[in-house]
């Protein structure tokens, strides 16, 4: 296989949750392999910084993923300016962080000793299981819906699901235990998140099996944790979970990304590919 099967000149591409630390890094990675990225996001500020963090070969535009008028209107502005939509990357998800945060927040969120403290599961409330599979699960299938259903029409493409390693595994909870905090203090990775995350993966099946006639890839992308600024204790904990010995760093599904929306993966669809240093591997 030529490397050329590795590139993606002229493809233009829409990620979703672009302002984020992921969708950064997957619009670093299409720009690199010679596509048009097109951050995606909810929130305009965040959205320009990760636009001119990007570079200028890089787009951005407002888009809501839980109202499909707003889908639409992105893939109508989209195909104005470019006249096709060859990639989407389902990327958006409330993610909540159990990580040092100060000590003012404006959301209202509970905190204790600097840590995000999220609901249990006893504590948990409709309203915040709802809003939570909004973004993650919702949102992600009417972006398959519209964006796929006019790939389907116009020729074919490749979508790519961005899970987890909790799409694969449920969260070991004691590593986000605190020392000294009570019980019902304790930070923990809410159930939301595997949820959404597992539900992707059942998304990505589907639609493969659907769109196979029509030219239209659906895989998922399950990345590891991110090495931020977690505090030294928490990396240390996760990465004995992880064979590899360590966090991700922001870059790690790079090139995976370019290949599941490159032709070097025209025969996967349906495929859910992990990229964890291992951790699902014991």
């Amino acid at each position: 296989m030529s490397l050329n099967a590795f590139s993606l000149a002229n493809r233009v591409a829409l990620i979703t949750g672009g302002a984020g630390l992921l969708g950064i890094q997957h619009a670093l990675a299409i720009r690199e392999a010679g596509g048009i990225p097109i951050l995606g996001d909810i929130h305009q500020d965040a959205l320009e910084k990760a636009r001119a963090l990007v570079g200028d070969t890089c787009e951005a535009i407002v888009c809501d993923v839980t109202t499909k008028q707003s889908i639409e209107n992105a893939l109508e502005e989209i195909l104005s300016s470019h006249g096709k939509v060859d990639i989407l990357v389902n990327n958006a998800a409330r993610n909540p962080k159990v990580e040092p945060v100060p000590e003012t927040r404006q959301d209202g969120q509970p905190e204790r000793g600097g840590l995000t403290i999220f609901p249990g599961f006893a504590d948990l409330t409709v309203e915040e299981w709802n809003r939570d599979l909004a973004v993650g699960i919702t949102g992600a299938m009417l972006c398959c819906q519209v964006f796929g259903g006019w790939m389907a029409a116009h020729g074919g493409g490749s979508i790519v699901n961005i899970g987890s390693e909790y799409a694969l595994i449920a969260p070991d909870q004691s590593v986000y235990r605190v020392e000294g905090l009570a019980e019902e203090d304790q930070p923990s990775k809410p159930i939301t998140y595997t949820v959404v995350k597992h539900a992707i993966v059942g998304l990505t099946k589907h639609l493969a099996v659907l769109w196979a006639q029509k030219g239209v890839r659906v895989n998922c992308l399950c990345p590891a944790g991110v090495e931020q600024n977690q505090s030294t204790g928490f990396k240390t904990k996760i990465s004995r979970l992880i064979p590899m010995g360590h966090m991700a760093p922001p870059d790690h599904v790079r090139g995976a990304l370019v290949f599941l929306c490159s032709d070097a993966s025209s025969f996967m669809t349906g495929e859910v590919v992990a990229v964890n240093g291992g951790r699902t591997a014991w």
